[in-house]
């Protein structure tokens, strides 16, 4: 018993240093932006955020009047202490409610919080009761649960706005809700999520991390993006393509396992290619639904990775121009008539 109940401290333990990453002000600011005017009489919902020390809620509070929230709910797992890091937790979470009613602060202290009965886990019956008054989250919510969490929003038919870890879009659940167009990306990935705030013993790894003036120390894993079901101007713009497969055939190499070519940078994506196209997951970032639809995820027809004589790239996402270009069975024919003969002039010449 005794050692079962060690194994089980240690196991929590190591997931909660994984998921101590906090957001910071500006990269909520900078997301935000795009998405004001979805927020008009909502119920914005923080389910993983104690309202005293967390960036989201300070953002929504500060901007309550601005955006014309109707109520703002934060709430977090056990008590935190008001330092962000503090290891002594009770055994119960909290919350807090805003409605910016004349009085009433947005600045809550612990007089003003109420504990919830158990540990105020997101997936809590307390916590969900919440959740069902709710309609837009948005958080960063624990990586280590990112696919039960995601689940739950979706059960509940909820609009959401969170910050995920890049890899989060090769889940099986996640690619399907982005395949069946019910989320996307949002508008910063990578760079664009400048760092995170991480506690005192966390190691400040790779060129980039940092102490800044509040003497926050700051990583920046470049590897995260924001995941949404709120419409933003991006997935409407089109990919400008410029390149053309017919005639230029031996630069798309066909797959092995599928009937389709392969691509290795969104720019490449040809223009008169009407069948199926592997590209990198990145092109998630520029997908646009109304130009082109996601068939599937990785395989191919034999459910291994997709491979090109033999070997297998990185990650593709195979896709479908909807937009292909008119191109007759004749000028197909001239471009690669123009093909062959410009490499058999090429061997003449070696």
């Amino acid at each position: 018993m005794a050692r079962n109940a060690s194994n089980k401290l240690l196991q929590k333990a190591k997931k909660s240093k994984s998921d101590e990453f906090y957001t910071q002000l500006s990269d909520i600011e900078s997301e935000l932006q795009h998405y004001k005017n979805h927020f008009k009489d909502k119920v914005v919902f923080c389910n993983c955020d104690d309202a005293r020390i967390s960036n989201f809620f300070k953002y929504f509070s500060s901007n309550f009047k601005e955006l014309g929230l109707k109520k703002l709910i934060a709430a977090c797992y056990q008590e935190q202490r008001n330092d962000l890091f503090n290891t002594e937790e009770t055994e119960n979470g909290l919350f807090f409610e805003y409605t910016g009613k004349e009085g009433e602060t947005d600045k809550p202290n612990s007089n003003d919080i109420v504990h919830f009965k158990g540990d105020g886990d997101f997936r809590s019956p307390q916590s969900i009761e919440l959740l069902k008054q709710s309609d837009i989250v948005v958080t960063n919510p624990p990586f280590s649960l990112f696919r039960e969490y995601v689940a739950q929003i979706v059960k509940y038919d909820k609009k959401f706005l969170i910050i995920a870890n890049i890899n989060a879009i090769t889940y099986k659940e996640i690619f399907k809700l982005i395949k069946d167009n019910r989320t996307w990306l949002g508008i910063n990935l990578g760079r664009g999520v400048s760092g995170f705030i991480v506690p005192e013993h966390y190691k400040l790894y790779g060129t980039e991390a940092r102490i800044d003036s509040f003497g926050n120390r700051i990583v920046s894993p470049n590897n995260c993006l924001w995941l949404t079901n709120l419409d933003n101007f991006k997935r409407h713009e089109d990919i400008q393509l410029t390149k053309k497969y017919f005639g230029h055939e031996d630069e798309y190499p066909k797959y092995d396992n599928y009937d389709g070519i392969n691509v290795d940078k969104t720019e490449d994506i040809p223009l008169d290619y009407d069948g199926h196209i592997g590209v990198p997951i990145t092109f998630l970032h520029k997908f646009n639904p109304d130009q082109f639809e996601i068939i599937k995820f990785r395989k191919g027809n034999d459910e291994k990775d997709l491979s090109i004589d033999g070997r297998c790239p990185y990650f593709r996402i195979l896709i479908k121009n909807k937009r292909v270009q008119n191109i007759s069975q004749a000028d197909r024919k001239k471009a690669s008539r123009q093909q062959a003969f410009g490499a058999m002039a090429g061997d003449l010449v070696n």
